[in-house]
């Protein structure tokens, strides 16, 4: 098996599906606010890291001699998970923190 080739793809495939992902929510929006739901936003978080995976696991499979199927798929899965953690990590480190609870305070009788 090719490992450099697997690797390299499938950061490749990461640094491009999930780069392209959080430039364009940070671009449209901002790190500090919430994205909503909103189909441009689906559309683009589903698109390109679809299509980076895809392109490394085609490009794997046509420069590898043997197991071209277990590398490509290999190479698919690695790059599925490397896109997952990137991806999972920006929104906790730039997402919104969550509301502290505060404990209600009773009030007191000053007399």
């Amino acid at each position: 098996m090719r490992w450099k080739l697997l690797l390299i793809a499938s950061l490749l495939a990461t640094i491009a599906g999930a780069g392209l992902t959080l430039l364009i929510i940070f671009a449209l929006n901002g790190p500090g606010k919430s994205p909503g739901i909103n189909g441009l936003y689906l559309l683009c978080t589903l698109l390109f890291p679809i299509a980076a995976i895809t392109y490394a696991s085609i490009f794997v499979y046509r420069h590898t001699a043997r197991r071209r199927s277990l590398q490509a798929i290999l190479a698919a899965l690695i790059s599925i998970f490397l896109t997952l953690t990137v991806l999972l990590a920006a929104s906790m480190l730039f997402g919104k923190a969550a509301p502290s609870i505060l404990p209600p305070t009773t009030p007191r009788n000053i007399s």
